[in-house]
């Protein structure tokens, strides 16, 4: 039996490829369990900047596996309730890694691939990739990965995606907010190529905790109390290593260490 995923390294960007091919990447509980254990270690690594989740053969990721779909509805609410509080550790580990993930989609992200998705901080698309939330078809609704795509596309068009389950483009992804940009499929890899050198230049906290900044502040209704941390965020990176280091740079005008 193949590897469910690949760890794939390239100096301070690791990849994370989805390995089955003939099943175009579809979730079972292997790859749930890999893809968890790899983020986990991933973001316990100083050595990472920049994590890139893609897909090997013609898809990113199909949904769930048939079989496994088939063994879970024979199973009882329990083992469903504990196959799905896997699924959530899966989207939650992703969502709060406390690295720069970029997702590279091509080919089909259906279901829980678009829950993968909208997990990431950077999405970039092939023109010709194809989304769909598509439970309903199944009588189903896709509970486990809501929070994280209503977060990416709004309620309003949650509301339709969710109930319809119709299949849609990387144009309509694009426009929607589930992804960030669509290439042609031949200028996919220097696309994201492009985010992961972006990232690569900015410092590496700040590049790591942007989505924890984004969390506090849209999660924060007291106006007062936003203002303060907010200041006191600011203060503590200026004088922080990275952040003197990033002002001199700048101020000498030269390279700070981390592009080196």
């Amino acid at each position: 039996m193949s590897n469910p995923l690949l760890n794939l390294r390239e100096g301070p960007v690791a990849r994370l490829r989805m390995n089955r091919p003939d099943l175009h990447n579809a979730f079972d509980p292997m790859l749930i369990a890999a893809l968890t254990g790899a983020l986990e270690g991933l973001g316990r690594d100083d050595s990472v900047r920049v994590v890139v989740l893609e897909g090997e053969g013609a898809s990113f990721s199909a949904g769930a596996d048939l079989n496994w779909m088939r063994g879970m509805a024979a199973a009882s609410e329990a083992q469903n309730l504990a196959d799905s509080l896997a699924l959530a550790r899966l989207m939650r580990t992703l969502d709060e890694l406390p690295k720069p993930t970029i997702a590279r989609v091509h080919g089909a992200a259906f279901g829980g691939g678009v829950g993968l998705v909208a997990c990431c901080d950077i999405a970039i698309g092939a023109h010709e990739a194809k989304f769909g939330l598509t439970e309903s078809k199944l009588g189903l609704l896709p509970a486990v990965i809501s929070p994280y795509v209503i977060e990416a596309i709004g309620a309003r068009q949650a509301r339709r995606w969710f109930a319809t389950a119709e299949i849609f483009d990387a144009a309509e992804a694009c426009r929607i907010g589930l992804l960030h940009h669509v290439s042609n499929a031949t200028a996919l890899d220097n696309a994201v190529q492009r985010q992961i050198e972006l990232l690569l230049k900015a410092g590496p906290f700040a590049a790591s905790h942007a989505k924890s900044l984004v969390r506090r502040v849209t999660a924060q209704t007291d106006r007062d109390r936003l203002d303060a941390d907010n200041a006191a965020l600011i203060a503590s990176l200026r004088v922080s290593t990275e952040g003197q280091e990033g002002l001199g740079a700048f101020l000498d005008k030269r390279k700070p260490h981390w592009c080196e």
